[in-house]
C-alpha cells in the first residue's frame, strides 16, 4: 500500500460497480446455463459496457446506463454465438441484484457511525443502483447516491464529479474518492478530489496527467486512513 497525507474529510464518494459491487456476480449465479462462456462472457459485457459509456460521451449520444448495459450484453452474447432471450432477461435482472464486496458494509458503516458522509457516484441509473444497494443492504449506510443521468454523460467527464461537490455541498479538497476502475480513479484526481485507488484487480497504473494519492487492496483499509484525519 502506497500512501499520501490525508487531509481532514468530511466526505467518502465510492464508485459502485467494481468498486462496491461486484459485477462478476451477475453471471455466476447463471454458470448453469452459461457453462464454459461464464467468465468470457463477463469479461466481454464488462468491456463493452464500458468502452459505449466513452463512446456515447464523445458521440454525444448519452443513453441510460440500464440501456447502454443490455447493449453491451447483446454484443458479448454475440460474440459467444448465445441466443437465448430467457437468458439474457435472466441476466439482466441478476444485474439488479449484485453481490456487495465482504468488507463494504462494514466500511460503511464505520464510515458513517463516525460522521463522515457517504454517496455512491455512478455510472448507473438510478433506478438500477438504487435496487443494487438496496439488494446489497448498503442503502442504509448512504447518504446520497448518485447518477450521471443527472448530467446526460459520463465519467471520467469532470461534470460528473461536480455533481458530488454539488450535491453533498462538500468542497473538493475535502472529499476522498474511492474507485478500483483506474481510469475512473485518474478522471477524479484530474477533477480535484483526494484520490484512494482500491486496486482489486492489480492493474497498472495509466499513463494518464493525474495523481493516485493512495492505493489500498480492499476498502477495509479505508476508515483508519480517513478517520486518523479526525484526530
Amino acid at each position: 500500500m502506497s500512501e499520501a497525507r490525508f487531509e481532514k474529510f468530511e466526505a467518502c464518494v465510492f464508485d459502485a460497480y467494481g468498486t462496491l459491487l461486484d459485477f462478476n456476480s451477475a453471471t455466476s449465479p447463471a454458470k448453469d446455463a452459461l457453462g464454459m462462456h461464464a467468465e468470457a462472457l463477463s469479461n466481454i459485457w464488462r468491456q463493452k459496457q464500458l468502452e459505449y459509456t466513452w463512446l456515447r460521451s464523445l458521440m454525444g449520444a448519452y443513453a441510460p446506463f440500464w440501456q447502454v448495459t443490455g447493449e453491451a450484453l447483446d454484443y458479448a452474447m454475440d460474440a459467444l454465438g448465445l441466443a437465448d432471450d430467457e437468458l439474457r432477461e435472466r441476466l439482466m435482472h441478476l444485474y439488479l441484484t449484485l453481490d456487495p464486496f465482504p468488507e463494504v458494509p462494514t466500511t460503511l458503516k464505520v464510515l458513517k457511525q463516525a460522521g463522515i458522509k457517504t454517496a455512491v457516484l455512478t455510472n448507473g441509473s438510478p433506478e438500477m443502483i438504487t435496487a443494487a444497494c438496496r439488494n446489497a443492504g448498503i442503502d442504509a449506510f448512504l447518504d446520497a447516491i448518485l447518477s450521471v443521468d443527472e448530467v446526460q454523460i459520463y465519467k471520467p467527464h469532470p461534470s460528473v464529479y461536480q455533481l458530488a461537490v454539488d450535491r453533498l455541498g462538500v468542497a473538493k479538497e475535502r472529499i476522498s474518492f474511492q474507485s478500483s476502475n483506474a481510469w475512473d480513479a485518474v478522471g477524479a484526481s484530474h477533477f480535484g478530489f483526494h484520490v484512494v485507488w482500491c486496486n482489486r484487480y492489480d492493474q497498472c497504473r495509466d499513463r494518464l496527467p493525474a495523481e493516485l494519492n493512495t492505493v489500498i487492496k480492499s476498502l477495509a483499509e479505508l476508515p483508519p486512513l480517513v478517520l486518523k484525519s479526525e484526530g
